[in-house]
């Protein structure tokens, strides 16, 4: 069974928008991270399953900036655990998912994830996320 990993929300600015999830959510940011393959700098709020990560664009032609400049802030994609991330893409395959080029790509902290695309899944993006080994 898959687990809700995090919920990722695009924002314009992490400067401007972690103080104020820090506030609504009572706990401090974990810190920042730049995912040179998304183009994307994230802030995550709390640990393991249901996680809250803020979305920075880090180029003007990133799927995060495209998005912002397309539908505005707001939520991203929904991220699923699962445990392991190539049985978990052949099952969506074969359900008729399509996944997003380039496929398994890296993520956050050492994370391998995946994107399916939001036209077969009700208009919600599912990125899946395998832990890292160890």
């Amino acid at each position: 069974m898959h687990k809700i990993d995090h919920i990722g929300i695009a924002v314009k600015s992490l400067v401007e928008a972690v103080p104020a999830w820090e506030s609504l959510l009572g706990i401090n940011a974990s810190g920042t991270e730049e995912v040179p393959s998304e183009r994307v700098r994230v802030a995550f709020f709390g640990d393991g399953p249901g996680r809250v990560e803020l979305l920075e664009a880090t180029e003007p032609d990133s799927p995060i900036a495209r998005h912002i400049e397309k539908r505005g802030p707001g939520i991203h994609h929904v991220c699923l655990r699962v445990a392991n991330l190539e049985a978990a893409l052949d099952r969506a395959a074969k359900a008729g998912l399509t996944p997003i080029p380039p496929g398994i790509r890296d993520g956050s902290g050492g994370h391998r994830v995946a994107f399916l695309h939001p036209r077969e899944t009700g208009g919600v993006l599912l990125e899946l996320t395998q832990e890292p080994d160890g």
